[in-house]
């Protein structure tokens, strides 16, 4: 017998064996949801992490990447890339935001997409890696294959939102963008958390 009961979406669903190139996402939020719903990383269930305080929507498909973890392979290649020092993993999947033309109108589903590119986030000296990914099969946002094919104005609008969604009013931002890279590098992060993954859950 197997898959008696439910998978745990972090560690019992699997990228996907064409990973890092097309992956396995497990959505934890849309952009029409009020508040803001993250793993329980016990269970496996979604739980509601706060309120949505302010004005900000996040503007995708919001989720991590299952099997993966943003540890030292994470935190190593953003000190290599960026020249920071103690710099650290934030201890959470690989957060991914998949664009899609289609409405999807819930969470706690599971979508195939190919990431496009991402943004070296800084939050408190963690890295917390955004990969951007558009939706497998998707007839519009299919279409682009890398960064470079998507509007600026999508791109300024997702940086808004990862800049600015948990600062609060009268205090200093703690997010930090340090570079938005394309596809090649979108790879080598999700291969730096499959790692971590490896190193921390698979002894």
């Amino acid at each position: 017998m197997t898959n008696v009961f439910k998978l745990h979406p972090w560690h019992g669903v699997d990228i996907g064996n064409e990973a890092p190139e097309l992956v396995t996402a497990f959505i934890e939020i849309i952009p029409s949801d009020t508040v803001k719903y993250e793993i329980d990383k016990h269970s496996g269930y979604l739980k509601v992490d706060r309120p949505q305080k302010f004005s900000n929507i996040v503007p995708a498909l919001y989720g991590f990447i299952p099997q993966t973890y943003c540890a030292e392979d994470v935190a190593n290649l953003n000190m290599k890339v960026t020249g920071r020092t103690d710099i650290k993993g934030d201890g959470d999947p690989l957060d991914i935001l998949v664009l899609t033309e289609r409405e999807i109108t819930h969470g706690d589903i599971l979508v195939r997409a190919y990431p496009i590119g991402g943004f070296r986030l800084v939050d408190n000296n963690e890295a917390d890696d955004k990969i951007i990914a558009v939706l497998k099969s998707d007839d519009v946002y299919g279409l682009w294959k890398d960064i470079s094919d998507v509007p600026a104005t999508i791109i300024n609008r997702l940086k808004h939102y990862f800049l600015t969604y948990k600062q609060m009013p009268y205090k200093e931002p703690t997010c930090i963008i340090d570079e938005v890279y394309g596809k090649e590098g979108a790879f080598e992060v999700i291969r730096a958390s499959m790692e971590d993954y490896h190193h921390h859950f698979r002894r």
